[in-house]
């Protein structure tokens, strides 16, 4: 009742039992699946690396403050951008990949492979023996007993027991076999060790980076990229805008590929893990798009010179900006009322009680066919286009259940009616995300009502009743109107993958078949905005929001309160 006062602070409110055998603190960061893929097997491991993580901070903590204090770097240093691309991709990728593929290869796989055996933790080799006793790891691996021969013969193919091109997971543990991981290790070192050979410095061999930017240009394009490659060295915001962009994309690939190709051991099957590193990797990538936004609108306003840009690709994009505004309008406007088109359809039909008008699997269908040939091509690869891998890269596309202790690790994904309508308001939050952040980008100078909003800087406020129009037209405000359809664009996709996962994916396996957390209720609902409303919002909610006079009342309260931080 409401006369009884839960604890609401401190341990005690962990401790209480709130059934279902739940501990109050789960690790969800996946950190220990990447230690077990690591080869850490004790404790003692984890502290002693820990000190060498607190050792190496000191030094470049030092480094820091002699680089910046008592020898810092010229600027041209850093705008010597064709040592710095040779370093870091020779160097950092390069030499970084080949060293992790050795700890793999030398570390990580013999211990793990004795540890999918069953065998006890104390009884496995310590990483020194492997190293320095070959006989451990040629008992383990055959190939180890001939040394480098085949490496310096060209007779690669004797390394395959150790260096594989397997596909798919290992059934033991549900992660992506570690063997074809360092395998892809030792191929990305060697590529970027090539890469970071390409770029002129000292001798007159190799790439400029300003000729490639000079000479890219086509029949319709003006004068190109000529005048990019002074932005780029004398612009840090133009710079970090690029970077921005290109992280935030590859954290939000790396996103889908954690749960498609889990890449540790133990990973797959930790469902709550899953959902927070989907969750994590697309919230970082969004932030950085925006952020890309925001940086690329400093630079219009203060960095930009149009003196130095006539006809480039840049000043060719500002001329046409209402061109490209008006497109992107018109796509966000199509989106919307036709994706939006489909869900009130739906719902009318339903209230209406006239299934068979629905659009669903069942009554008129919208299959992604293109989605549903990509998946086949793909399960099919190994056949075909890739010869020598031995099954699909991904367990979603096709095929078998990989179940680990009962659990499913990762199944086929069918895609259905429902997928293809969630996934055009994908496209129209992204789109609509896009449109905010490139007007604010390409209006950030000059706009109709104010030609003069270079000068008035990044962010200024209404500029009163004298000048109508004024409000939220600054680059700043373009960035936080962003940023909110961001929000919405990435809870849509959260929402998506969580159901969908707990109704088509994750579940456990019995003899008959595979029981599936909501039980397959995400096609037949997930096409009806009541369907959202009803069978996840509040079906996966109610518990929380019902938790605050029971022992759960912690947890409602640390959700209620979230609810205000995101609110205020």
């Amino acid at each position: 009742s409401a006369q009884v006062v839960w604890p609401v602070v401190g341990q005690e409110i962990l401790n209480g039992d709130v059934g279902g055998g739940f501990q109050g603190i789960q690790i969800t960061s996946g950190f220990f699946q990447l230690w077990r893929a690591s080869g850490i097997t004790s404790e003692l491991q984890l502290y002693t690396t820990a000190i060498g993580g607190l050792v190496m901070a000191a030094a470049m903590f030092f480094a820091g403050w002699f680089h910046y204090h008592k020898a810092a770097p010229k600027l041209d240093w850093f705008r010597n951008v064709e040592s710095m691309l040779n370093h870091h991709l020779a160097g950092l990728l390069g030499l970084g990949s080949l060293a992790w593929a050795g700890h793999q290869i030398h570390v990580s796989l013999p211990i793990n492979k004795l540890l999918d055996a069953g065998v006890d933790p104390k009884e496995i080799p310590l990483p020194h023996d492997l190293l320095l006793n070959r006989q451990i790891m040629a008992d383990l691996y055959p190939s180890f007993a001939k040394g480098l021969a085949p490496f310096f013969t060209l007779q690669w193919a004797e390394y395959s027991d150790f260096l594989t091109f397997n596909g798919g997971l290992n059934p033991v543990t549900g992660g992506l076999w570690l063997s074809d991981t360092a395998h892809h290790h030792v191929a990305i070192a060697v590529l970027f060790l090539v890469a970071g050979h390409m770029y002129r410095t000292n001798w007159g061999i190799g790439h400029s980076m300003r000729e490639i930017l000079d000479a890219h240009r086509g029949p319709f394009t003006g004068e190109g990229h000529v005048g990019l490659y002074d932005i780029l060295t004398s612009s840090w915001h133009a710079q970090l805008a690029i970077n921005l962009a290109m992280f935030g994309s590859l954290s939000i690939i790396v996103a889908h590929h954690m749960y498609s190709m889990p890449p540790y051991p133990y990973l797959a099957t930790d469902y709550g893990t899953q959902l927070s590193l989907f969750t994590h990797h697309n919230w970082i990538g969004g932030f950085c798009i925006v952020g890309a936004g925001a940086h690329a609108a400093i630079f219009m306003v203060r960095d930009y010179d149009p003196t130095n840009n006539y006809n480039n690709l840049l000043d060719r994009v500002i001329r046409h900006r209402d061109a490209i505004i008006s497109h992107l309008n018109w796509v966000c406007i199509f989106l919307g009322f036709h994706s939006f088109g489909l869900y009130i359809h739906n719902d009318t039909m339903s209230a209406l009680g006239r299934p068979q008008d629905m659009f669903s699997d069942t009554a008129i269908q919208l299959q992604p066919v293109f989605a549903q040939w990509i998946q086949k091509t793909h399960f099919l690869a190994p056949q075909l286009t890739a010869p020598n891998a031995l099954t699909a890269t991904s367990a979603s596309w096709g095929g078998d259940v990989v179940a680990v202790g009962g659990k499913v690790a990762m199944m086929p994904i069918s895609l259905g009616t429902a997928d293809f309508m969630i996934h055009h308001i994908h496209a129209f939050t992204i789109h609509v995300t896009v449109l905010i952040l490139l007007k604010g980008v390409l209006f950030a100078r000059s706009s109709r009502l104010i030609p003069d909003k270079a000068n008035l800087g990044f962010r200024f406020p209404c500029d009163g009743p004298g000048r109508g129009g004024t409000c939220q037209v600054s680059a700043w405000d373009h960035v936080f109107l962003g940023l909110f359809w961001m929000y919405n664009s990435l809870s849509i996709a959260i929402f998506h993958f969580s159901w969908k996962m707990q109704s088509d994916v994750w579940g456990t396996v019995t003899a008959n078949g595979v029981s599936h957390i909501t039980g397959g209720n995400f096609a037949q609902s997930a096409n009806t905005i009541n369907g959202w409303l009803r069978d996840f919002l509040w079906a996966q909610s109610s518990q929380v929001i019902q938790s605050y006079g029971s022992a759960l009342s912690a947890y409602g309260l640390i959700f209620l309160g979230a609810h205000f931080v995101w609110a205020f």
